[in-house]
């Protein structure tokens, strides 16, 4: 039998150093590790431009300079991802469309199959309630259980 040995080496995978302020961080091949760093960049570039405008935005308003980290963090939660409720729910909808490859009229339609009209489709997308008798349609919409579907616009690990 031809099992691994327990070390080897292989003289033609390389790994380039990442490093952050002068100090490696991490290995990782070179064809992964400029988007990652380019990323990476760029997301410090935008806190830290943020952070100006909420800066410029407290100056303005009279308040103090603790008030800049405070509003930078609400921004940034609204700017986030959903964990629950109707935004969540509607979040999933789009990420379905696009997993479908559907365009909004044709996702429409598609949600019409499953009795979930257009105009419930909108209000959802709106921020609206959804009725319990929504659950179902949407469920299957998504490709989940109603349970499961309950669970995650409840904001409940599953």
């Amino acid at each position: 039998m031809n099992q691994p040995l327990p070390w080897e080496t292989n003289p033609t995978k390389v790994y380039v150093p990442i490093s952050y302020e002068g100090k490696v961080v991490g290995f990782c091949r070179p064809d992964f590790a400029d988007r990652i760093v380019a990323t990476l960049n760029e997301d410090e570039q935008f806190r830290k431009a943020l952070k100006l405008a909420c800066y410029d935005l407290v100056a303005r308003s009279g308040g103090g300079a603790t008030q800049v980290e405070e509003l930078a963090q609400r921004y940034l939660a609204k700017a986030g991802r959903p964990k629950r409720g109707t935004a969540m729910v509607a979040l999933l909808l789009k990420d379905r469309q696009d997993e479908l490859d559907l365009s909004d009229e044709e996702f429409a339609k598609f949600c019409d199959t499953f009795k979930l009209s257009r105009p419930e489709l909108s209000n959802i997308y709106a921020g609206g309630d959804i009725e319990s008798h929504q659950l179902t349609p949407l469920s299957r919409i998504l490709g989940m259980s109603v349970d499961e579907l309950i669970a995650a616009w409840q904001g409940k690990e599953g």
